[in-house]
């Protein structure tokens, strides 16, 4: 004879712990606890440290927030009964030490423990970004993070564009964009922010408007100047990560030695004919640029894409990688390209990943406590009477 789904919860409150609510407020920030009820129950209100995780996503899910099977967790529900039957699933998993809250959350709030109002994303969003949330490794707690997050694009060139598009797609909510270029018809083959109507626009405003018309979620902030010594460290300040769109060694260094005075993780990216390689520089962790390249070369060795040319799609395919690298640092998940340079050759369609290590003598990174000089590179690597542009 089959059992009711009452006898099924009492089998399974008779298997697990049980544990009290005022118990579990002198636990609080050192237990995990998972929040197993539905998103709009959850949206009501919640315990503040809890994390969503509804009772069909449990089992698929759990190993992406928890590592240790014998680390204290917590499940609760509206009452006890669906967190009961969660508990017995994740012990007869292998997690030996879970206990479900006695009388769920309404018992939870009536004792008058702490409670609120969790962010969340509304209807619409939920519809916007229902191929993230259905990924354990984002969630909808993944996708609150990308919109509560800051991403800098120097450029709004062949290499912003792409990156720009996708972490707008992405509900990456701050997008800055630093360029003081306007649209030029040579632009079109590989800027794909622009187009034709826009020929003389300034590049940043372009880039606004096609943003914001592929997300009106997204915020974008416009910095129509030239990056130089004087503004950097303004501009960066209260960014999360920086996308180096640039296509010049002036703002390279200048990007690079922004990001190590403020701590931020640089995205690099660059390309050349039909090659192109794309890095993560996260300063004191990896190696930043000046570990590859300690000084700035001479004017005749730093050719640009105006002079040397680029097959138009080749910035397509290394900014859309340097936008997947921003989202895994923004969410925190999988292995950047921090300590490896991955290299791309278009005309054989190869990639190749190289080592790279911190320079223990780096000009820029190997004192902390003395991080380089802000300076003006364009002296060095630009030929007489060319203006360094980003992008």
């Amino acid at each position: 004879m089959s059992l009711s789904y009452q006898d099924l919860i009492n089998e399974a409150k008779h298997e697990i712990p049980e544990i009290e609510p005022a118990d579990l407020a002198d636990l609080i920030g050192r237990v995990a606890i998972f929040d197993v009820r539905e998103s709009d129950e959850y949206e009501q209100g919640a315990i503040a440290t809890a994390k969503l995780l509804p009772r069909g996503l449990l089992e698929g899910a759990i190993d992406k927030h928890i590592d240790d099977p014998g680390e204290k967790i917590v499940v609760y529900c509206a009452g006890g009964a669906r967190s009961a039957l969660a508990a017995q699933t994740l012990t007869r998993m292998g997690y030996s030490n879970v206990s479900s809250l006695q009388g769920g959350f309404g018992r939870w709030k009536s004792d008058g423990h702490p409670w609120g109002l969790p962010e969340a994303l509304s209807n619409d969003q939920r519809g916007r970004y229902s191929r993230h949330i259905l990924l354990p490794e984002v969630g909808e707690e993944g996708q609150i993070r990308l919109l509560e997050s800051k991403a800098l694009i120097v450029g709004a060139g062949g290499l912003g564009s792409p990156a720009a598009l996708y972490l707008a797609a992405a509900g990456v909510g701050t997008i800055g964009i630093v360029d003081f270029d306007v649209v030029d018809a040579t632009n079109l083959q590989r800027q794909i922010l622009h187009n034709l109507d826009r020929v003389g626009q300034s590049k940043v405003e372009s880039a606004r408007e096609t943003l914001t018309a592929l997300n009106p979620d997204v915020k974008i902030i416009t910095y129509d100047e030239r990056l130089s010594a004087e503004n950097v460290l303004q501009i960066f300040s209260g960014y999360d990560v920086v996308v180096d769109g640039g296509d010049n060694f002036p703002t390279r260094y200048l990007v690079n030695d922004a990001s190590v005075h403020l701590g931020i993780p640089v995205v690099h990216g660059s390309i050349f004919r039909f090659e192109g390689q794309v890095t993560v520089f996260e300063p004191y962790t990896g190696p930043c640029y000046r570990c590859q390249y300690p000084e700035p070369p001479p004017p005749e060795l730093a050719p640009s894409c105006a002079e040397a040319g680029v097959l138009g799609v080749l910035p397509g395919v290394i900014g859309t990688l340097q936008a997947m690298e921003v989202l895994k640092i923004l969410l925190g998940i999988g292995d950047t390209l921090s300590g490896r340079l991955l290299t791309y050759d278009g005309l054989s369609q190869e990639f190749r990943t190289l080592r790279i290590r911190r320079d223990p003598t780096c000009p820029a990174c190997s004192d902390e406590s003395h991080p380089p000089a802000i300076v003006e590179y364009d002296q060095f690597c630009t030929p007489a009477g060319v203006v360094a542009r980003a992008g």
